[in-house]
């Protein structure tokens, strides 16, 4: 099975009060983004892959990283050109698998990643790539598991991954694994039929800048928004500058001042909003069409 496991924003990120655990309970939400996406094959054993060929063919072997998991059942293969500086059985889709073999019975799988979603981007393209690895397991064993089971692992993987499994807007809460539904009208985020949409989104993720989740909490400041996210979003894009906050960016902007100019630039543009996505460093705007 194959997949394009795709990538997320965040309408406002609100950091509103450090935990007893550790976290942050947060307040933002996630919108999915179909123009940038890795690709995804998993197998069952032997099976013929369908991606295999291509990736070996189209990287040179120091951009790819292959391991096999002491019990032999799983083998991961992930392709990037930047090369794979993580080790493979430590990826969320490995991971995925993993969670799902405590409770379910599955064969031994290969797992084919070509990584082309940006990473330290604030995008979520390794969270979303375990969901995906959760859905397609899922449904290639007949797991009988429900969107919202999947979700509960998911969550367990990493704070933004249940999200993943819905795929659709959805405000996010605690952790961000907290969700509720959030339908959103008029913006084109490359969804199917978006095209008679009056707002268009795009998203730009500036090479050589990775933005580390730890660093960018570090001079957080959490405390509620002036307006509740809610509200800031039941008004007009026009009027979501200075309302829609991401709380990351006053901490991302002060070390990386270049991301602030592309902000900048991006309304210079024409952009009737821009803001950071996450704890960055990737950034987009919704333009009026």
């Amino acid at each position: 099975m194959i997949t394009h496991p795709n990538v997320k924003i965040n309408l406002g990120l609100n950091v509103l009060r450090r935990r007893e655990d550790g976290f942050h309970d947060l307040e933002t939400l996630f919108v999915p983004y179909f123009g940038i996406s890795d690709t995804l094959e998993i197998i069952a054993g032997d099976d013929y892959s369908r991606t295999s060929a291509a990736l070996f063919g189209r990287y040179a072997p120091e951009m790819i990283a292959q391991e096999i998991s002491e019990d032999g059942r799983l083998m991961i293969t992930i392709a990037r050109a930047e090369g794979v500086d993580w080790d493979p059985l430590k990826d969320l889709t490995a991971k995925a698998y993993m969670i799902l073999s405590e409770d379910y019975t599955l064969p031994p799988v290969k797992i084919f990643l070509e990584k082309t979603s940006p990473v330290g981007a604030g995008l979520g393209g390794g969270s979303s790539d375990a969901a995906f690895a959760l859905v397609m397991l899922n449904e290639m064993f007949s797991l009988g598991i429900s969107e919202d089971g999947l979700a509960a692992y998911a969550a367990r993987l990493g704070s933004d991954c249940a999200f993943f499994v819905y795929n659709r807007p959805m405000v996010g809460e605690g952790r961000g694994e907290i969700l509720t539904e959030h339908p959103l009208s008029g913006i084109d985020y490359g969804q199917e039929g978006g095209a008679g949409c009056a707002y268009e989104l795009q998203v730009l993720a500036p090479e050589g800048i990775a933005v580390s989740t730890k660093d960018a909490y570090g001079g957080i400041r959490p405390g509620l928004p002036e307006v509740p996210l809610r509200n800031v979003l039941a008004r007009p894009v026009e009027e979501w500058d200075g309302l829609l906050i991401n709380d990351f960016e006053e901490t991302v902007f002060a070390k990386y001042p270049e991301l602030a100019a592309i902000k900048r630039s991006l309304y210079d543009s024409g952009a009737a909003y821009a803001s950071m996505s996450g704890s960055g460093s990737a950034l987009f705007a919704l333009y009026r069409r």
